[in-house]
Formats: structure tokens, C-alpha cells, sequence
């Protein structure tokens, strides 16, 4: 659904004062706690953080892909596990089934999720295939009226948290992505165990862990769509959504990052003056903010482009690709900027220094991206 202007700003509105005035001050904690606190998660629920993009015919707020983009910029200027912990339930972890499962799938499991009660997560990578995703190796194998499943999946986000798993799994010998089937898989389901949670460099509080398949029997009903052999198309279509939000959240903390690089820079004196007065610190952030300004406009392009209905697995490489890498050198010169004190987690820049370097790498790597975007040229892409 197409808000109006008045009604999109309104909600950019509150959720910019609820990062700022609810997320913000409860940052350190996280990092400190590796946890999210259940009163945060509580106001996340009431204001419909978890079905931002759930159409409102089950239960969330429906958001266009420019409406979606425009409230990650918003969302991005908190630590980045506040946006994962819902980002799921918006992305990966939904959009499968919106778009390719069967109305009865889509009326059991998107209210609850749009409502937060259930957490949903997205299993594709695997220990022996990440970037390469179309050699997965698990596997589902019918058994009557139901899928047997064995595999392991890898740094699987909110694993920990889920109630329900979008799995792809291979569910033929056909080499490639033809053999390739998508699954939703409750976490109950007999078989289905969780590896410990991953010790990562940064983004504490979003959680990551193997979720491992033994023998493990779900009904037949769970195959999304109720056809075997296109799962892969349906995680390219849940990856070419996922790393355009990817790219949004990315500005959002590249904004942050500049914002308290400006402040820093306009407190700290030097050589009796601020050193925003050193051209050098100026260069650096302008360099920032030209970057930033070309990387929304390029998310905001390539977001109006999905929403009219095209093509736009080049245009989201493109905008993914360029923003995250973008939001790492900001990163850098945020660092240079505060100096010493950059080093020191009681500056909030030193944390969006670890947790931002995840960018380029998940929902595909940056060199992925780069595949993909000379790969549509050779197809024929527009220049």
C-alpha cells in the first residue's frame, strides 16, 4: 500500500524519535550484554516494528520498497542488531512466503510474524557454500506425506530467536539451482537442532548459529508453494529485497557516523582552534557526505524501480555494492577524525566501526555484487 506524504512522514517521524530517544541511550548495553532488552523488544512490538513490510491484510503496515527504504534510513542510525532483531520478520525471514507461499502459509504464519510473536530466520548458506549458493548440499527427500531433511546451515541470522525457518534445500540429484526446493520449517520440528551461538566481531545483541537438520520430518504442506525445484528462484527474489534494505541501514549509519564525527570534530581543539577548521578534517567530511547523498539517491532509484513492477537484480547489486562500501569508509574517516579516542569503546564510533564491517558481506559480499552487476551487462542490462 501507497501511503500518502503526510502519512509517510508522520511514521519516519516516530521512528526517528524512537531511535533516537529509545535505541540510542540503550546502545552500550547491548554491546555490553549481548541482549536486547525485553522492555526495548516490547515497544518494538507495539508500534509494529516486526510487520513494517507484512501487508495490512495480515496484520503489518504493508510498506512499499521506497517506503521501506526510507524507514532503514531511519533505523540505521542505532546499532545495527535493533534493526536485525526485526529485520527478519520485514526480509528474509517473511518475504519467501509472501511471495511465493500458498495463502493458507502466508494466513498461519505472516500475522505472527507481523505482530512479533514469532520470529522468522532464513537458511541458505551452509559451511561448504556461502557466496556459491546454488551447491547447497542439504537436502530433502520425500517420504510419503512428509520431507525428510539433512544438513547443517550457517551463520544463520536470529537462529537462536526463531520459531520458524525458511530453508533451502535440495530436493533432487538435477545439478545447480534447478534441484533446489524452499521449505518452512518450525523450530519444534523433530530433528532440528541449534549450534551455539557465534562469537562475531561485532553486532552484539543480533545473534547468529548453525541450525543443523537430522533427519528431520516435516509435513509435506510446509514446501512453499506446494512445487519442488524453485526455492533458489525464491531466495534470488528475497535477496534482491534484502540487499536493497541492507544498503538503506547502511546509509542510515553511514548519517550517524558522520553526525558524531561533525560533533567530535567541532568540540575537539587543536592548535588553539576546533579542528573542523583544518581542511583536511573538512575534506574528510565532505568526502562523507557526497557519498552518503550518492548513495541514497541510487536506493531511492533503484527502490521506485521494484515498486513500478521492473527488474531491478543490477540496480540492488549496484545500490548494495556501492552503500555498504561506502558506510566502511565513512567508518574509517569517522575513526580518523576522532583520533586516539576513535580507538576507545567509550566513543560509540569505535563499536559502528566492528558492527558495520558486516555490510560487505552478508546478503551476498561486495565481489558477489560485482559478479552479478558485470554479469547483467553481459545480458544486456541498460548502461
Amino acid at each position: 500500500m501507497i501511503r500518502d506524504s503526510e502519512t509517510q512522514t508522520l511514521l519516519e517521524d516516530a521512528i526517528r524519535r524512537f531511535v533516537r530517544e529509545t535505541l540510542v541511550p540503550r546502545e552500550a548495553e547491548v554491546d555490553e550484554t549481548d541482549q536486547i532488552p525485553a522492555d526495548v523488544l516490547a515497544a518494538m512490538r507495539e508500534i509494529g516494528l516486526f510487520g513494517l513490510t507484512i501487508p495490512e491484510a495480515y496484520g503489518g503496515l504493508g510498506l512499499t520498497m521506497e517506503e521501506e527504504v526510507r524507514v532503514a534510513f531511519e533505523l540505521g542510525q542505532t546499532s545495527p542488531a535493533f534493526r536485525s532483531v526485526i529485520g527478519t520478520n520485514n526480509g528474509i525471514g517473511s518475504i519467501g512466503i509472501l511471495l511465493d507461499g500458498s495463502e493458507e502459509q502466508k494466513r498461519h504464519y505472516l500475522p505472527k510474524l507481523a505482530a512479533g510473536d514469532l520470529i522468522g530466520s532464513f537458511c541458505l548458506t551452509e559451511p561448504d557454500s556461502g557466496s556459491d549458493a546454488a551447491s547447497l548440499k542439504t537436502t530433502a527427500r520425500r517420504d510419503g506425506d512428509q520431507y525428510v531433511l539433512n544438513g547443517t546451515k550457517r551463520y544463520i541470522t536470529n537462529a537462536p530467536e526463531a520459531g520458524i525457518y525458511t530453508v533451502m534445500a535440495r530436493t533432487s540429484d538435477a545439478k545447480g539451482a534447478s534441484g533446489i526446493s524452499a521449505f518452512i520449517v518450525e523450530r519444534e520440528s523433530p530433528g532440528l537442532s541449534l549450534g551455539k551461538p557465534d562469537k562475531k566481531m561485532g553486532q552484539r545483541g543480533a545473534h547468529t548459529c548453525d541450525v543443523i537438520f537430522e533427519n528431520c520430518r516435516i509435513p509435506a504442506g510446509q514446501l512453499i508453494g506446494g512445487v519442488e525445484g524453485v526455492g533458489f528462484k525464491t531466495a534470488m527474489k528475497v535477496l534482491d529485497k534484502g540487499r536493497l534494505h541492507i544498503a538503506a541501514v547502511a546509509i542510515g549509519a553511514a548519517k550517524r557516523m558522520l553526525r558524531d564525527a561533525l560533533a567530535y570534530a567541532t568540540e575537539r581543539k587543536q592548535f588553539g582552534q576546533p579542528i573542523v577548521e583544518f581542511q583536511l578534517v573538512q575534506a574528510m567530511l565532505a568526502d562523507s557526505k557526497t557519498e552518503i547523498y550518492a548513495a541514497e539517491c541510487m536506493v531511492l532509484d533503484a527502490a521506485r524501480r521494484r515498486d513500478d513492477g521492473r527488474d531491478v537484480s543490477v540496480e540492488a547489486s549496484c545500490a548494495k555494492y556501492f552503500a555498504t562500501e561506502m558506510c566502511g569508509r565513512v567508518a574509517d574517516r569517522a575513526v580518523q577524525i576522532h583520533g586516539g579516542a576513535g580507538y576507545i569503546s567509550e566513543y560509540g564510533i569505535e563499536r559502528f566501526y566492528r558492527d558495520v564491517r558486516l555490510f560487505r558481506l552478508y546478503e551476498g559480499t561486495s565481489q558477489i555484487q560485482q559478479v552479478i552487476i558485470a554479469r547483467g551487462l553481459m545480458r544486456g542490462t541498460e548502461i
